[in-house]
């Protein structure tokens, strides 16, 4: 388990070219590939809109050390394109069909990014017999609105509207509408005792020209990440 959350955190540069497959996942095509050979099997989650490509940097080195699953999810990548307001629940939903449709029972060290980390989390509440470990790579939180409207209230709601507006444009609801509308606020008890790691970063701007920014810039010391991460988090941290 180290060599693998120590190759993660390398985030090579390599680049590979992918060779995907395609399975029938409720009546909608999803393109995966599925390599490597070892004791554990990892799933990946992308963020956003972003595709199974979003791996090409650590994915072959991943391969050597474990069986590696990458895939598109709907809408995203070469998978089937649809258009509608998903939710993190359906999406968790068709990574448990893709898992069942490539007949994979073991557990999965589960490789998440940004929304893809939402995603993850869902998944292991809901399905908690098939993770054996979560990896959250500059998660995605439900808390981020409550945090913005902490630092500027007015300057928050605008921000949030225009990201709402994008959301009912795109159809693709993987923001407000999905996760930043939720109340309450989830701390997932229902995620078993399995080692979680988190990969937060903080990063440097002049001036920083959002409030979403703002909650990862350098001078606040990751303070704002740590306050919508510490209601998920229950274990002992570092």
């Amino acid at each position: 388990m180290k060599k693998l959350l120590f190759i993660c955190g390398l985030l090579l540069n390599s680049h590979i070219v992918a060779s995907p497959k395609t399975v029938k996942i409720s009546g909608h095509t999803v393109e995966y590939e599925l390599r490597g050979s070892g004791d554990y099997t990892i799933l990946l989650e992308a963020g956003g809109s972003a595709g199974m490509d979003d791996w090409n940097p650590i994915y072959e080195p991943l391969t050597k050390h474990a069986k590696v699953l990458r895939y598109s999810r709907l809408g995203n990548g070469n998978s089937t394109p649809v258009k509608k307001n998903y939710s993190s629940e359906e999406y968790a939903f068709e990574a448990k069909q893709l898992l069942d449709a490539l007949n994979i029972e073991q557990k999965v060290v589960y490789i998440s990014h940004s929304y893809g980390a939402y995603i993850a989390r869902v998944f292991t509440a809901t399905y908690p017999d098939k993770v054996s470990a979560l990896m959250l790579i500059e998660p995605a939180s439900e808390h981020d609105v409550t945090i913005m409207r902490s630092i500027n209230l007015e300057v928050a709601e605008k921000e949030i509207a225009e990201v709402k507006l994008d959301d009912l444009k795109n159809g693709m609801s993987n923001q407000y509408l999905d996760f930043w509308a939720k109340r309450p606020l989830p701390n997932y008890p229902e995620i078993p005792d399995i080692p979680v790691t988190v990969i937060a970063s903080i990063k440097r701007y002049k001036e920083p020209p959002l409030l979403f920014l703002l909650m990862k810039h350098e001078k606040n010391g990751g303070s704002y990440t740590k306050r919508g991460l510490n209601p998920f988090l229950r274990a002992k941290q570092y």
